[in-house]
């Protein structure tokens, strides 16, 4: 057999080549980066309660502030990217988000809190439009899921790292210097990227038997079609299925992010000192479970389902693992993590499979405009959420999570009912005249 008709027939032999997982690698290591800097305020959060005195409601309006402007973001970067590729636009978004992670440093109020958060919004919005457009450039249809979910893992371990070095750099050099820190690792991640990363059919490091591989399902695409508007797109109910099942679940994952570290405070009195390897064994349990979850669906599609068969049996049952964390709140911490973790992985199996199904369905010209489009409506939900979270809890106290987490249990079934409507298959749309 040769060498292009193993590589054709999705075989992982390792002489077809490996550079693509190389670049896999680097959105691994830039979503990490994006993770931990997210992750810096809040678990800050009991030192700047004692020197701001600011309420749940000021930190929850805070993060919503960054939701705001990373929803914006998303949708300038997404058009941003599909016109002039993914190598300047991650370049200008991690330099950005890394200037004002640093920022962070220079500002002491809650006031300035809000525009600090809005500021690291602005910069984050580069990131997942640039990592899925990549994931559709280097990668075949039925690898594509376990890619996402390998980069995308970055997210969990970034929030695995994070509570192992924030503490003790703010502990022995103050909670600025956690701002600084990071700003310093997003430059740095920039010299790894500028050489190495390109278009396959440009990078002289690929070889003929890769670039045969990443398009054993279809030929690439022509460099000279225009990019599709947003108006364009938003007249394919394909793309708001992708959408709205963002707007409904996105929001669960900021809710962990922002308020688990709080959670295990009000609920246990645990302070971060001592709910870290609570926090550090969540994400882990997500770390693996997750990547788990994006490699299930592209062996299904190995073993001969349809690509709308393996997507939607997995995000079901992805969808159906969220639902028990309503009971995070009636048992004791360690059976809590286990829920959490649980639904958390499921969180990101879903999101590498929703993901994909942009590249799925619409043409790569077009795939970092919907990711844009869609991350802003997620933001969106975000930026709602922990304004209502924050609102429930100053008036509920610890029992508002019971309500919470009761939202967050039901909110992917429901998506990926309307997902469903809106999407029957995940195929190769059939473009109108003039798109």
């Amino acid at each position: 057999m040769s060498t292009t008709t193993v590589a054709a027939s999705g075989s992982f032999a390792s002489f077809v080549g490996r550079y693509r997982w190389l670049i896999c690698s680097l959105l691994f290591l830039a979503t990490t980066i994006n993770y931990i800097d997210r992750q810096v305020l809040a678990l800050i959060k009991g030192t700047l309660d004692n020197e701001l005195h600011w309420s749940n409601a000021d930190y929850g309006a805070a993060n919503s502030w960054f939701q705001l402007a990373y929803a914006g973001s998303l949708f300038v970067f997404g058009w941003f990217i599909d016109r002039f590729g993914v190598k300047i636009g991650y370049a200008v978004s991690i330099a950005a988000w890394s200037v004002a992670a640093a920022a962070h440093a220079l500002v002491g109020s809650a006031q300035g809190f809000k525009i600090a958060r809005a500021g690291l919004g602005l910069g984050e919005g580069g990131n997942f439009p640039s990592s899925i457009k990549a994931v559709a450039h280097w990668f075949p249809k039925r690898e594509r899921a376990y890619a996402t979910s390998l980069f995308n893992s970055g997210a969990n371990v970034g929030a695995i790292v994070a509570p192992a070095i924030i503490p003790p750099i703010a502990a022995a050099w103050g909670w600025r210097a956690a701002f600084v820190f990071m700003g310093v690792i997003g430059m740095a991640w920039l010299v790894l990227w500028l050489p190495f990363y390109d278009d396959p059919e440009r990078s002289k490091r690929v070889s003929q038997d890769e670039l045969v591989h990443i398009r054993s399902d279809g030929a690439a695409e022509a460099g000279a079609e225009r990019p599709m508007s947003w108006g364009e797109l938003l007249r394919y109910r394909e793309a708001w299925s992708f959408i709205v099942a963002k707007l409904m679940t996105d929001p669960v994952w900021w809710f962990f992010l922002i308020w688990l570290p709080d959670y295990f405070k009000k609920k246990w009195q645990l302070d971060i000192k001592n709910s870290w390897v609570h926090l550090v064994t969540i994400y882990a349990i997500i770390t693996v479970l997750s990547i788990a979850g994006g490699w299930v669906t592209g062996y299904l599609a190995r073993r001969g389902w349809t690509v709308t068969r393996a997507r939607k049996t997995g995000m079901f049952i992805f969808a159906c693992c969220v639902l028990p964390i309503f009971l995070a709140t009636h048992v004791d911490p360690w059976p809590a993590v286990l829920l959490i973790g649980i639904a958390g992985a499921a969180h990101q199996a879903w999101s590498a499979n929703l993901f994909t199904t942009t590249s799925d369905m619409f043409p790569k010209r077009a795939v970092a405009s919907l990711v844009g489009v869609g991350g802003m409506a997620g933001s969106i939900g975000g930026f709602f959420f922990p304004r209502f979270a924050g609102s429930i809890l100053d008036r509920l106290g610890a029992s508002g999570y019971a309500i919470l987490f009761g939202i967050c249990g039901s909110a992917y079934l429901v998506a990926f009912a309307l997902n469903h409507i809106l999407a029957p298959r995940f195929e190769p749309i059939q473009l109108r005249s003039g798109h």
